[in-house]
């Protein structure tokens, strides 16, 4: 996607609950890369959609709703 917002959405799960959030994640339109990782955050997913705004509709009303997602950073890249 040419001139394509990109964000890095940094993710804390419940416990036990990772597996079903990157399940969840993955299905999402804009998804570019969704992967567990050790550390503070328990998902990292890169998005990459047309605006910043449609990432931010993303995160908001499909991202969050996701059961087992506890908080979010989001990181746009400029």
């Amino acid at each position: 996607m040419a001139n394509a917002a990109r964000a890095y959405i940094l993710i804390e799960c419940t416990v036990g609950r990772t597996k079903e959030v990157v399940t969840g994640l993955a299905r999402l339109k804009g998804m570019k890369s969704v992967e567990t990782v050790t550390g503070p955050y328990d998902v990292i997913a890169i998005v990459e959609l047309a605006t910043l705004n449609e990432i931010g509709d993303l995160v908001t009303q499909h991202i969050h709703p996701i059961t087992g997602i506890t908080r979010t950073v989001t990181c746009l890249v400029v």
